[in-house]
């Protein structure tokens, strides 16, 4: 067992107090493309700053596409170099994940990194209750 300070169990010398930062510190993930969705509030943030930061081209899936703005504009602020692309994309609709899912497959990019940050708990919960029940969610 490891107590506050001390290597972790892995010896990886990351720690519960690690930030995303530290952890890729020495990594180049230049030509990788990730899509994050939830890429406007909390970890989905952090996930799309960092992940630019290292090189990666990064592809915000959100709903708020004013939010979205904001999120990018600041991330392009901290690093001029970020490759950062917002595409609208709400998971509690089929009809925006196909259009989300061809916009795209059009750039012609690969998919290495999905970091699925959005709430998709909702979203499938949501189609679950349209699905079995026939009913919508109020």
């Amino acid at each position: 067992m490891w107590l506050f300070g001390r290597k972790g169990p892995s010896g990886s010398g990351f720690s519960a107090s690690s930030t995303a930062e530290d952890v890729t510190q020495e990594i180049d993930a230049t030509g990788l493309t990730a899509i994050v969705t939830g890429a406007t509030s909390g970890i989905g943030i952090e996930t799309a700053r960092v992940l630019a930061l290292r090189g990666v081209h990064v592809v915000m899936g959100v709903r708020n596409m004013e939010a979205g703005k904001e999120i990018k504009e600041t991330i392009l602020r901290n690093n001029s170099t970020a490759k950062i692309v917002m595409m609208e994309l709400d998971l509690s609709s089929m009809e925006s994940v196909r259009k989300f899912t061809s916009q795209f497959n059009s750039r012609s990019l690969p998919l290495n990194i999905l970091m699925n940050h959005g709430n998709t708990i909702q979203a499938f919960q949501r189609q679950y209750r349209i699905t079995i029940c026939d009913k919508p969610y109020r």
